[in-house]
């Protein structure tokens, strides 16, 4: 009788299992440019770094580069962002690509900003995101304004605040000069 009820029980559990299983398939991990482009299996890949100032944020200074990355016979420029943490480094990885759209998207936010603190709303966010997850953006909150980085899409401290927007415009406009002048 115990053989039977516990042969009941296990079976009542069985498609709890197989369902639990087959959940863990479906779930996609994400990927970004940089991820897809250096995992190229059974191709050499090569990183190459080019240093960049420090961009000085509210609490901490972050590490600055541009990343080439040769994967077989191709090759592409990354802007790195690294904050360095006690447990962990976030880090964004802004395809060259993405970065000349990031320094549009700043301008762009540099001339809405002073609209937006004439608005002296309670609370306004403005940001652009790309792709990767990468963001830019400030926000306004009792008549100041507070810029901000947020450098993965998914994770803890990975936020840079900034005082102002020009060390982030400075930080980007040399990073996109640097990787072209890299390109010839």
């Amino acid at each position: 009788m115990l053989k039977l009820i516990l042969a009941v029980l296990l079976l009542s559990y069985l498609p709890q299992i197989v369902t639990a299983q087959a959940d863990k398939k479906d779930v996609k991990v994400f990927e970004t440019k940089m991820d897809v482009f250096a995992s190229k299996t059974g191709t050499i890949v090569k990183f190459i770094d080019t240093k960049l100032p420090d961009i000085k944020s509210s609490f901490t200074s972050v590490e600055t580069r541009i990343r080439k990355i040769i994967s077989g016979a191709d090759s592409k420029y990354f802007y790195q962002i690294i904050k360095r943490g006690q447990y962990s480094n976030p880090t964004a990885s802004i395809e060259y690509s993405d970065l000349v759209e990031v320094n549009k998207a700043i301008q762009t936010l540099k001339d809405e900003a002073d609209k937006d603190i004439a608005l002296n709303p309670d609370y306004l966010e403005t940001k652009f995101v790309t792709a990767d997850g990468f963001q830019v953006g400030y926000y306004v909150e009792k008549g100041k304004i507070s810029w901000y980085l947020i450098l993965e899409k998914y994770g803890s401290d990975n936020s840079v605040f900034v005082n102002q927007s020009d060390g982030i415009e400075i930080a980007f406009r040399d990073a996109q000069k640097k990787i072209e002048e890299l390109k010839k």
